[in-house]
């Protein structure tokens, strides 16, 4: 516990409201998406720049770690407070400051939502695209500590293509600026960049630039089926090499498709996969025949599309209900983020799907598919009883052959979830000759090691530790 000097400084800085030590809250805030927990020993809401520089002065005197949160909808633990101290809880600094269509960007803070500020956006004919599952509740301020995309980033890209600056407090308690308001840039080091994906281990992000794009005149639904896997697949990369690039293209297999028409009560059709395929702009009509036209060719065994909006809406309904459904799947399991984020180059798509479910096979477990096929972005979600340590054993093993297998497809370990603690021991494979320029990074920039201590190349041992479920290995 922290002495009660600390907690009453706290309190001075932000207001007794604001700083909370129940056990009830500090075990609520121990938690993030992901399988991993750890209680805080204080958490603080700040609502002011100023105040986040006083809370990180005291805390990097004391020597006191800091975790920096938003909706804590991260899936690989980025959010858990390893070393207990202080979690800061950024989402009453939610202001959309400025919107400047003239100069294509907005001014936002951490806490502000996704799908808010895509609200806000929208009445003057523009949004901001990258489009994360979490959309509705998830922060700004996550998505740039994570570099957060989604769906349509196949076309649009990913968060850190939209960052045109920010405001940080560093470790010491000084406020920096990077970036500009400019789109176009060549000033320097591009800092903002380096902070975009930092998880909260390089400062505390507290005011963002954002470019904003039109939104499209016009979408394009198409939804077709395979009775293979791995044709599906090759559909995928069909389609991109004809030079075609959707605004989303996503693929789910049977596993999923079977959770998501039990758990929502929906009729997706029950075959091996489906992919869905967004087009959007003045030519979705034409782009979506023409891909249509591909998916037959490929072995697809029905193709239909729609303009419907409704209809549209129902269809997106069931991809973005995936991951809650997988836990409805059968008697005693849950859905848990093992490998749930890898990428590999789109054209070998079919090659990846396959080896995973193969790789489910060979250890016995379930593992669902799915995810945004058309940039080469999967999510794979294992099924399992998590009283058994049997099945959390089998799943350790085979998330380790997943990642070798995506390592050897030339892939990576993180397309959008980034890498926290679930990941951390497959980056720092596939990242090894750059582990030490991160870690000198890290020392330079946050000598006490206060922020977001023990993540990604920090992080040592099994991941099936820190559980939130009833079985837990040993903490090492």
């Amino acid at each position: 516990m922290l002495p009660p000097k600390i907690i009453t400084h706290l309190k001075n800085i932000t207001g007794e409201e604001n700083v909370f030590t129940t056990t009830a809250d500090l075990y609520t805030y121990g938690f993030d998406a992901s399988i991993h927990h750890r209680s805080p020993e204080v958490v603080v809401r700040p609502h002011a720049t100023r105040q986040i520089q006083e809370i990180i002065t005291v805390a990097n005197k004391e020597k006191i770690s800091i975790v920096p949160r938003g909706a804590g909808t991260g899936l690989s633990g980025q959010a858990v407070p390893l070393q207990g101290g202080i979690v800061m809880d950024l989402t009453a600094m939610n202001r959309i400051k400025k919107i400047r269509i003239s100069d294509l960007y907005c001014l936002v803070e951490p806490g502000v939502v996704y799908a808010n500020l895509n609200k806000e956006l929208a009445k003057k004919g523009f949004f901001f695209p990258p489009t994360p599952g979490s959309g509705d509740v998830c922060t700004i301020g996550g998505m740039v500590a994570l570099n957060a995309s989604g769906m349509r980033a196949i076309k649009y890209g990913a968060t850190r293509d939209y960052v045109l600056g920010m405001k940080v407090v560093m470790a010491s308690g000084n406020l920096v600026t990077l970036g500009t308001y400019t789109l176009k840039n060549a000033s320097g080091y591009q800092l903002e960049r380096l902070m975009v994906g930092s998880e909260g281990t390089l400062g505390i992000i507290t005011e963002i630039t954002l470019r904003v794009f039109p939104l499209p005149t016009k979408r394009t639904l198409a939804l077709a089926t395979y009775s293979s896997l791995k044709k599906a697949g090759e559909g995928v990369s069909a389609v991109i090499a004809q030079g075609i690039i959707p605004s989303a293209l996503e693929i789910m297999d049977n596993v999923c498709i079977k959770a998501v028409n039990k758990a929502m009560n929906l009729s997706l059709p029950n075959k091996e996969a489906l992919l869905l395929i967004e087009t959007d702009g003045m030519n979705a009509t034409d782009e979506i025949q023409k891909i249509a036209a591909i998916c037959k060719k490929t072995g697809a065994d029905s193709i239909t599309f729609t303009e419907d909006e409704k209809e549209m809406q129902q269809l997106w309904r069931g991809r973005k209900s995936v991951l809650p459904s997988l836990s409805r799947y059968g008697d005693n399991y849950v859905s848990v983020s093992l490998a749930d984020d890898m990428s590999v180059p789109i054209s070998q798509i079919s090659k990846a799907i396959v080896a995973f479910q193969q790789i489910a096979t060979d250890h016995g477990i379930i593992i669902g598919t799915y995810g945004h096929a058309g940039d080469g972005n999967l999510h794979t979600k294992v099924l399992l009883d998590p009283n058994s340590q049997d099945q959390w054993k089998q799943a350790e093993k085979a998330v380790d052959k997943i990642y070798h297998t995506v390592l050897d497809l030339r892939g990576t370990i993180s397309g959008e979830h980034a890498i926290g603690i679930s990941k951390a021991p497959w980056m720092q494979k596939e990242r090894r000759t750059a582990l030490q320029t991160m870690e000198n990074i890290k020392k330079t920039l946050d000598k006490n090691n206060i922020l977001n201590p023990g993540k990604m190349m920090q992080w040592k041992g099994s991941i099936i530790s820190y559980l939130r479920y009833p079985w837990t290995k040993k903490e090492k």
